[in-house]
């Protein structure tokens, strides 16, 4: 992976003109951002999504967030239980509450998904498979459900998944728990289901590490991307 651009770099990058814009949108394709805030970087992808046109390169961002608690559009509040000193943002994703927070790798494929021949549920389903995929290579077996988007372990929730498509290109993307407190999400209920467990890859006997499992992951999904729009 490329040495870490910042979400305010990328916001100034999409958002500015010139020569200099062009030759970051041009860089390869994934990207790990470190630990950065909540708001900056959906702003950034938001930026990115707006500015982006038939030419501009697709990435995939991977990084860690501060503490948070997101909301999508049309979810219900009520699912929020007490959320203490952790703030809740309401943002432009679908689905309902979840938390992110340090030792959680999230990934972000911002993707024109119809250059690339991918449907919503294809991308859902590259993203859910990667982390099927990367789970079973530390013999964990996880799996993904019909009825609710995400991946899960014996029943418990692994990794979550929420996204948005706009002017063709997605955004948002995978939230998958490595080694984290998980105490956050019992102040809610997690993806709007009461009494959802959740687990992270640390305590199957996995490795703990954000940013190794984000260099190792990062290929893994690249290609189930290309296996989706059936390039493989």
């Amino acid at each position: 992976m490329n040495a870490p651009l910042t979400a305010t770099d990328w916001r100034e990058a999409c958002c500015a003109s010139g020569p200099a814009a062009t030759s970051l949108l041009a860089a390869p394709a994934t990207r790990w951002l470190g630990r950065a805030a909540y708001e900056p970087t959906w702003r950034a992808m938001q930026c990115f999504t707006e500015q982006r046109d038939a030419a501009t390169p697709d990435e995939i961002w991977l990084l860690e967030h501060d503490p948070v608690f997101t909301l999508g559009m049309n979810a219900d509040r009520s699912h929020v239980l007490s959320p203490g000193d952790i703030p809740v943002v309401q943002i432009d994703r679908g689905g309902q509450v979840t938390y992110h927070g340090p030792g959680q790798l999230v990934v972000y494929p911002l993707i024109d998904v119809r250059r690339a021949r991918l449907g919503v549920r294809d991308l859902v389903t590259a993203l859910e498979r990667a982390v099927i995929e990367y789970a079973a290579r530390h013999s964990i077996r996880a799996e993904c459900r019909a009825d609710a988007p995400g991946v899960y372990v014996e029943g418990r929730k692994l990794a979550s998944v929420g996204l948005r498509i706009r002017r063709g290109g997605s955004y948002h993307g995978l939230a998958f728990n490595i080694g984290m407190d998980l105490e956050p999400f019992r102040r809610i209920n997690p993806c709007g289901y009461a009494g959802l467990q959740m687990t992270q890859l640390a305590a199957l006997g996995g490795p703990d590490d954000v940013q190794q499992v984000a260099a190792e992951f990062a290929p893994l999904l690249t290609r189930m991307l290309v296996c989706r729009r059936g390039s493989c």
